[in-house]
């Protein structure tokens, strides 16, 4: 809890608010364009593309792998785009382009712990969304900012935002709605809402059975078995249900064992290995706690850091016995490093 209120004192709204990048960024899309040669669409394809890889960078590497390179390109590459002039076409698909690529970028600041930063981006991105008309993408970024409150501790907010999405949908995206269901579930539970966030969980889980990936946007492969599950076993666990938490963190494990997804293992395992701990078996919990450690090290993720040092919190009731001892011993060196 020390943790999370420390968290929720970070630069997180005020500093969103006043951001030079904000504010340049709805300057350049109210301005007129500069002279200099028409965007044209391959030059957004190539944006798109360089989406691709980043987001792969993300996923396997960690949030802290590639945002410093991801921000760059887009300072020397992709915002200038949007000062040159654009036919009304090339336009919408570039502020699309260019509405994922600051989602992704905001993203990674969020799991690298920039709180402030991560903010800024994604207010940016939601309002390239908005230019380009792209609802579903609008609540994709939702999404992520209904995430970072929750974890915040601004559950309240976390629960409207991704409300809010879910209602701008309008029946597009079967993965855009079945993560705002599983994120809704997720602020619900931390409110203390058990039954709200069980019937979220369903809701999603039902709304993921429709998902067919080869229909949904890039931006949206990741929300997947692995992570679906993943964030169900959190909601779950926090609703005090460690049995149903328990199925949905292993189902987790077991896809992102299967895709290297070392982050996504590591959240996983520190969700199950809180289900041995609700149970009382320090044994389990401490043999998940390892795999927790060796999957988090492997990445550049401060969540992953965080779930391992939320982990060793959750083992303080247990005192001085010797596997909560070795694992705070082990957790402080991973956090300190």
């Amino acid at each position: 809890m020390d943790r999370r209120k420390f968290l929720a004192a970070a630069p997180f709204a005020a500093v969103a608010a006043t951001g030079p990048s904000r504010d340049w960024l709805l300057a350049t899309l109210d301005q007129e364009p500069e002279p200099g040669p028409r965007v044209r669409a391959e030059d957004v394809t190539a944006v798109r593309n360089m989406f691709s890889e980043f987001q792969k960078v993300d996923i396997f590497q960690g949030g802290g792998s590639g945002r410093l390179l991801l921000a760059q390109y887009m300072n020397i590459h992709v915002y200038p785009l949007l000062r040159r002039p654009q036919p009304d076409d090339v336009r919408q698909a570039l502020c699309e382009a260019a509405a994922e690529q600051t989602y992704l970028l905001g993203w990674m600041a969020y799991d690298n712990g920039e709180h402030g930063t991560a903010q800024r981006y994604l207010i940016q991105s939601l309002r390239l969304a908005e230019e380009s008309q792209n609802a579903p993408l609008g609540a994709h970024v939702l999404a992520g900012m209904a995430d970072q409150a929750t974890l915040l501790g601004h559950p309240e907010e976390g629960l409207r935002l991704a409300q809010a999405g879910r209602h701008g949908l309008r029946g597009t995206s079967a993965a855009a709605l079945a993560d705002l269901w599983a994120l809704e579930g997720r602020a619900l539970a931390t409110m203390g809402d058990k039954a709200a966030a069980t019937r979220a969980v369903a809701q999603s889980e039902a709304v993921a059975e429709r998902i067919h990936p080869d229909e949904e946007p890039e931006w949206a492969l990741y929300i997947d078995p692995a992570y679906l599950h993943g964030e169900h076993a959190m909601t779950l666990r926090d609703a005090g249900d460690p049995i149903g938490a328990a199925e949905h963190a292993k189902r987790s494990i077991d896809h992102a064992r299967a895709q290297g997804r070392a982050r996504r293992g590591a959240l996983s395992q520190a969700a199950l290995a809180s289900t041995h701990l609700q149970k009382r078996d320090l044994e389990q919990a401490y043999a998940a706690g390892l795999r927790t450690l060796s999957l988090a090290g492997q990445v550049k993720s401060s969540r992953a850091v965080e779930a391992v040092a939320d982990l060793q919190r959750r083992m303080e009731p247990f005192g001085k016995n010797r596997l909560a001892a070795d694992f705070a011993e082990r957790a402080r060196t991973l956090t300190a490093a």
